[in-house]
């Protein structure tokens, strides 16, 4: 059997799954399939439509968002017109395969359909789009992945799919959102506090229905997220102190807010009822990401190995479709109907030709507490030893564990042992553990990554301690920012999209107002912190050739971090390269185009092959890029 050899290019021959969906009665499953074409610099996607009971499939090209009508027989899907820059809703007859375009808009964020069979409730946002400048007077003024605001309002349009006609449209607040319960719409609105919208912290919550909006809740930690027509699943917390605090269910009968589970210690992720009022929903615990079921208060664990659940929907009797992802194989399609089956297997035949490792996990004490870590060993022979790379997740309320990571396995098969570890602060433990973290960054939460590498070390004998990189993207930019200006264990570094100022962070970064007063801490023009946590004011103990990788589309955190620490750094005659993608979000590593990836990924492998294996000077970027461009023709 031929094998598939790692490089920067493997990841566009795998399939991606998302947006799982079961019909209400459990006989047909959807989802996105989702293909990276190198060729064409662009992703394919694809829905597939399945039969349960015979395995019989149908296919939707250049479409995404799928929505089983209630009966079953239609679905709707979302699918973008890239000459005219607009997003289409589609209406398919799903025995005949037919279909027709309900509704055309410029911006589309969800659909979900009515008890009837036939309205449609859709939410999309506008903007003032003048071609000449935009305005703005409430804060931020733009928003990662989004762009510049420009007065943006959330529109939903209630929609009849036989008419094609809409029936009814309102607005709100930008980042609002909606479902249906039973004939009436509730919608979350950004709770306004001193004239500011509280993204993410606060809410009022509304009920509408023939034109008129009533306020049932105002100033709440927690958003309607789903309903049964008879309750109403709410989603977070009924007053948070910090937006960091985790998040929990909460059921609603129209009287009373009952809570379902704060008591299970660990943060939620997605919920969803089903016609009988049993609660399903996500827990991030210890690197693992499981599928619980609630029934009379009963937990019922659906999947709880070592893996991640990275989306689930649920039919009416209770059948759940889910994604499930493990350390050494992508996600796949199951179906649990009291026991877990798997449906998909689109990797499969590329995993049986591509080696994977898989983790090892360990536990170690640092300061006052016991952590979780985790690293790869690479085939290396007998006495032989291996450079280690470092991995730090971003957040701080990240997580690492038992999931699927491309660079990873690409830097192992490379001949590289990985290390990471879940630092206080992380996601998967309880909330007093991920709010250590707060005003303090960079202080124990770096001392915790030391010391897990140190107990790597002491099980890894071949690791050598002389040949150690660091590398992580938004939070973990910012700590390998740091690393290398705290530290000489680190002989080469690579910050992705990181943070070296926390003062125009907080200015300039469309979430600082209040992600970097609650992380770095208030009064920002004088909090100390502001400068007493930053990597830029340490740049003179900088050892280490350092390559700063940036999006210049990032607003989460922003290209002047970068080219902050690139400039003083370059100014005190320290090694330092810098990449900057001219398009891509912060999210650029998996959501960047398809070549900008594959660069990326090249650029990566490089860097530390030049710094950690063949201690060569400089970065020649125009033979790296020769090569990538040779690859992809």
């Amino acid at each position: 059997m031929n094998k598939i050899e790692w490089n920067e290019n493997t990841f566009s021959k795998f399939a991606y799954l998302s947006d799982p969906r079961i019909s209400r009665d459990g006989k047909k499953v959807a989802y996105v399939l989702t293909k990276a074409n190198l060729k064409d610099n662009k992703y394919e996607n694809t829905i597939v439509v399945e039969e349960v009971e015979n395995g019989e499939r149908k296919f939707i090209e250049n479409a995404s968002m799928p929505r089983f009508s209630p009966n079953g027989k239609k679905i709707t899907f979302v699918r973008s017109n890239e000459e005219k820059k607009t997003a289409e809703v589609w209406l398919y007859d799903l025995s005949s395969m037919s279909g027709k375009k309900v509704l055309e808009a410029k911006n589309i964020l969800d659909v979900s359909w009515n008890e009837d069979d036939r309205r449609i409730l859709i939410t999309g946002f506008r903007r003032r789009d003048d071609e000449d400048f935009v305005f703005e007077d409430d804060v931020p003024v733009w928003f990662d992945a989004k762009g510049f605001f420009d007065g943006e309002k959330t529109t939903f349009w209630i929609v009849d799919t036989e008419s094609e006609e809409i029936l009814e449209e309102f607005e709100a607040e930008r980042f609002s959102s909606a479902i249906w319960h039973g004939d009436k719409v509730i919608y979350n609105v950004p709770h306004r506090m001193d004239g500011n919208l509280q993204f993410f912290k606060f809410y009022d919550i509304y009920i509408y229905k023939d034109g008129k909006s009533e306020r049932i809740f105002e100033g709440v930690s927690y958003a309607a997220v789903d309903s049964n027509g008879k309750a109403v699943l709410l989603y977070g917390k009924p007053k948070k102190e910090k937006r960091s605090e985790h998040n929990f269910l909460y059921l609603w009968d129209g009287k009373e807010v009952k809570p379902l589970t704060d008591r299970f210690i660990y943060n939620n992720g997605q919920g969803k009822l089903d016609e009988k009022g049993n609660v399903y929903f996500t827990m991030a615990k210890e690197g693992k990401i499981g599928l619980y079921k609630l029934n009379d208060n009963e937990l019922i664990s659906i999947v709880e190995d070592n893996s991640w659940v990275m989306g689930f929907d649920v039919s009416g009797d209770g059948k759940i479709a889910l994604l499930k992802e493990t350390d050494t194989k992508l996600r796949e399609l199951y179906l649990w109907d009291g026991e877990l089956k798997q449906i998909t297997d689109y990797n499969g035949p590329i995993f049986a030709k591509l080696e994977t490792r898989p983790i090892n996990h360990f536990h170690f004490k640092s300061l006052d507490l016991e952590l979780d870590g985790w690293y790869i060993k690479p085939d290396i022979k007998e006495e032989e030893k291996a450079p280690v790379i470092v991995f730090v997740h971003g957040g701080p309320k990240g997580m690492y564990g038992y999931y699927f990571k491309y660079e990873m396995q690409l830097m192992a098969e490379k001949g590289y042992y990985v290390v990471f570890v879940n630092p206080r602060g992380s996601n998967g433990y309880d909330e007093g553990f991920s709010s250590r973290v707060l005003e303090r960054t960079g202080l124990e939460d770096f001392q915790d990554i030391l010391n897990g590498v140190e107990k790597f070390f002491e099980l890894e004998p071949q690791a050598d301690r002389e040949r150690v990189g660091i590398t992580g993207i938004s939070y973990g930019g910012f700590m390998t920012n740091w690393a290398v200006t705290q530290s000489d264990l680190f002989k080469a570094g690579i910050s992705e999209n990181g943070i070296s100022y926390w003062l125009t962070s907080y200015a300039f970064s469309d979430i600082g107002l209040w992600f970097d007063k609650e992380v770095i801490g208030d009064n920002p023009l004088e909090n100390e912190n502001y400068k007493k946590l930053s990597p830029l004011f340490y740049a003179k103990n900088v050892k280490a050739p350092l390559l700063l990788i940036h999006s210049l589309e990032d607003y989460r955190c922003p290209l002047d971090q970068s080219v902050m620490f690139y400039h003083v750094l370059k100014d005190l005659g320290k090694e330092a390269y810098i990449a900057i993608f001219k398009r891509g979000a912060h999210g650029h590593s998996l959501r960047g185009s398809p070549r900008h990836r594959a660069k990326r990924y090249k650029l990566f492998v490089e860097f530390f092959e030049k710094k950690l294996k063949k201690y060569e000077e400089g970065f020649d970027v125009e033979k790296i890029l020769k090569g990538c461009s040779e690859k992809n023709e």
